[in-house]
């Protein structure tokens, strides 16, 4: 059973919401249920968000924790008047102060995305995110020198889902090239890489958790076999060592882990740090 049950409640998606909210609870000791409740953009909804927090403190003989980033004042003061979570409300406890701070009112604007059809910084997300989806596994080389980014390593070292996040998350231009038996056997990168080497970026794993991996997608094959896996990784980090790339181990870090440790070594121009 979860220690708790933890509401995170928003008038936009919530993902501002869960995410703050998991960045303190992951303080403590503990396995909450999470539940998102997005979207509660009505007074209606609010009521029916009390409903849902308050029957499930008598089912569960707990009162819940309950993260808020609502920031319509109505909304919010039903939730305030009617819930019996314990409630924390994260933009009242900050945009407040900030106001007085900075001698400015907030926009009190609806989430991040409520303007995304206006907003040139969503635009150039979504174009990063086709860019990185084009270039994924060395599919295209077209147009590499526009990447922000370009990772290398084995095959399922990690490549994919890193640059799709820092895509999302960055709106950058992320390729990926998996370094294959052909490549080992020049002792060289791939060709088309050369030119970029700048923005290059190596990811490895241990040859444990390599063959692990490739055997949930192809069990019992060569190519999963923890001797192939320890021969690829060790011509892999060979080759990275010797042709200067920078590159880290992904096999005990988190997806955010690995992209900020990338952006410190690449640094790529169209950040804003």
């Amino acid at each position: 059973m979860p220690d708790r049950t933890v509401f995170f409640i928003s008038d936009g998606t919530g993902i501002t919401a869960e995410t703050f909210g998991n960045a303190i609870l992951a303080q403590f000791e503990m396995t909450p249920r999470h539940v998102r409740l997005p979207f509660i953009d009505s007074v209606d909804k609010a009521h029916q968000a009390v409903r849902q927090i308050n029957h499930t403190g008598l089912s569960e003989g707990r009162r819940p924790i309950v993260f808020t980033t609502l920031v319509n004042m109505e909304i919010l003061s039903v939730i305030k008047a009617n819930c019996n979570g314990m409630l924390l409300d994260m933009f009242g406890t900050f945009v407040a102060p900030l106001e007085g701070e900075l001698g400015l009112k907030s926009n009190h604007r609806v989430g991040r995305f409520s303007d995304a059809s206006k907003s040139q910084a969503y635009d150039d997300r979504i174009e990063a995110i086709n860019f990185s989806l084009t270039h994924d596994d060395g599919q295209s080389n077209k147009d590499l020198a526009g990447s922000d980014v370009i990772l290398v390593g084995v095959s399922r070292s990690g490549k994919t889902p890193t640059s799709l996040y820092l895509a999302m998350q960055y709106g950058l231009k992320a390729s990926n090239y998996p370094l294959i038996p052909e490549d080992f056997d020049r002792r060289q990168l791939p060709p088309a890489l050369n030119p970029h080497r700048a923005k290059i970026f190596g990811l490895s794993i241990t040859a444990e958790r390599l063959a692990q991996i490739r055997n949930e997608r192809r069990p019992n094959s060569t190519y999963a076999s923890l001797a192939n896996c320890r021969h690829e990784i060790h011509e892999a980090e060979a080759m990275m060592r010797r042709e200067g790339i920078r590159w880290l181990s992904t096999t005990t870090k988190s997806i955010e882990e690995i992209a900020t440790t990338i952006l410190q070594e690449i640094r790529p121009e169209r950040l804003v740090y």
